[in-house]
């Protein structure tokens, strides 16, 4: 079968691999389409230091069961269209001892520490299945970019009567807003690019800051009666916007990163411990965010198609992620099909 291997730094090709075949307890699948996002540019610039070449990237996933082995229950059935919880756990790491299998010690990614689905078939085990509920296969490659922002906004704990500022509008940022929005806070997205904050607006935001054009600091006092945000999500993975996160949270606040910043980033100590604030890492999703945004896509309310930037077949995928490292700026997401 054809797949898609990133070789190394900013090189790709198309390779034929053995198709998979299906075990006890495992379902093989036809992969219908991969959403390609920012850590996929990442592991594409060399700027993934999770990741180790060659690697076949795809965790954002659509696809259909072809095959059951034995064990698999019944509901399980081939022809289902389904997505894919793409991380793993060791249960027993302190992460898993503690219910909290999504930061496990030994995660492997699909697509970073193993091969991912950017390929036409995937086996992978039963409890890793997500079904559909009512969702079709655009709507089921945007399941897990979604959890990601959701489990930031659950891991800052953010409540009806916060102002929640999430910084970085990209697909994770997206999610985070309209989980925030959810829960009942009121959203500030802050990001560079106009296009992404009118998205933004689309998937709930309510007051936009360009900090391009605009500084973000007075914009945040001036909407937050001088005391900043009671919660900011970062979700850009730069020095800068860490940094921000810490200046501009208010007092007694929580800070949530989701972003990988490439290097060490400096923070101002102080404020933490004067502020008295509770910083927080957010790390991959677990099941119930899965089943949580499965149940929210099947309101039907998410713009969706104004976040994909390209539709690409499994040979356009390198070109596409060229042109994507040549504006950054010009794209959310990248969607490969594979099959109908």
């Amino acid at each position: 079968m054809n797949a898609f291997q990133i070789v190394s730094p900013r090189v790709t090709r198309i390779v034929e691999i053995p198709q998979p075949t299906c075990g006890p307890g495992e379902l093989l699948l036809q992969v219908r389409l991969i959403g390609m996002c920012g850590s996929d540019l990442s592991s594409y610039l060399g700027k993934n230091k999770l990741l180790e070449y060659p690697r076949i990237p795809g965790h954002e996933i659509s696809a259909k069961i072809i095959e059951r082995g034995t064990g698999v229950p019944e509901v399980y059935a081939c022809g289902t269209e389904v997505t894919v919880v793409p991380y793993t756990s060791c249960g027993v790491c302190p992460s898993c001892l503690r219910g909290r299998p999504n930061a496990c010690r030994h995660n492997q990614t699909l697509g970073v520490q193993r091969d991912g689905a950017l390929a036409e078939y995937l086996v992978v085990p039963w409890q890793k299945i997500i079904l559909p509920e009512g969702l079709t296969r655009e709507e089921l490659v945007f399941v897990e970019p979604l959890t990601v922002g959701f489990h930031a906004v659950d891991r800052a704990q953010a409540q009806d009567n916060d102002t929640v500022l999430v910084i970085g509008c990209g697909m994770i940022g997206l999610g985070a807003i309209v989980r925030a929005g959810l829960r009942g806070a009121r959203v500030i997205a802050a990001d560079i690019d106009d296009v992404k904050l009118e998205i933004a607006t689309d998937f709930g935001a309510q007051i936009v800051i360009n900090t391009r054009n605009k500084d973000l600091h007075g914009g945040l006092l001036g909407v937050t009666d001088g005391n900043g945000p009671d919660v900011v999500i970062e979700a850009v993975g730069s020095p800068a916007t860490y940094r921000a996160a810490i200046e501009e949270v208010a007092f007694s606040g929580r800070v949530t990163g989701i972003g990988y910043a490439a290097d060490d980033t400096p923070v101002a100590t102080r404020l933490i411990v004067q502020k008295e604030l509770d910083v927080r890492g957010s790390r991959n999703a677990t099941q119930q965010d899965f089943r949580a945004v499965v149940r929210f896509l099947g309101r039907k309310t998410l713009p969706l198609d104004r976040v994909v930037s390209r539709t690409v077949p499994l040979d356009g995928a390198g070109e596409a992620l060229r042109d994507w490292a040549a504006n950054p700026a010009g794209f959310t997401k990248i969607l490969v099909e594979l099959s109908k």
